[in-house]
């Protein structure tokens, strides 16, 4: 299993996701999504694996206006990279397969 994390340091599901994996002794990688956005590859692979751009995007952040009327997904995706503050995390990964958000039940079956 090859875990990665991409969150946010004050998310508190970010925080969640750490512990659940930690706990299990399960060794992963956090990556700051604020520090850090995700390469290109990783985005379309994640974008793919969750069902499109419409569950990565966290209509709460300030900012979310920005992509929200942009008419070509492919906008949507530069905007979205440029702009890692609008990913809803915590984004889980492990190799081809994510989710978004807290999703035990999901990661349960990864183990």
């Amino acid at each position: 299993m090859n875990i990665q994390i991409f969150g946010k340091s004050k998310c508190f599901d970010t925080k969640k996701a750490e512990r659940y994996f930690k706990e299990r002794g399960i060794k992963y990688q956090l990556i700051d999504l604020q520090k850090y956005s995700m390469s290109s590859g990783e985005y379309k692979s994640v974008k793919a694996a969750v069902g499109g751009i419409e569950s990565l995007l966290d209509e709460k952040a300030s900012g979310f206006h920005l992509i929200k009327y942009l008419a070509y997904e492919s906008d949507k995706d530069e905007k979205l990279l440029e702009n890692p503050k609008l990913f809803k995390t915590p984004i889980v990964r492990n190799g081809k397969q994510a989710t978004v958000g807290y999703k035990p039940e999901v990661w349960k079956g990864w183990e």
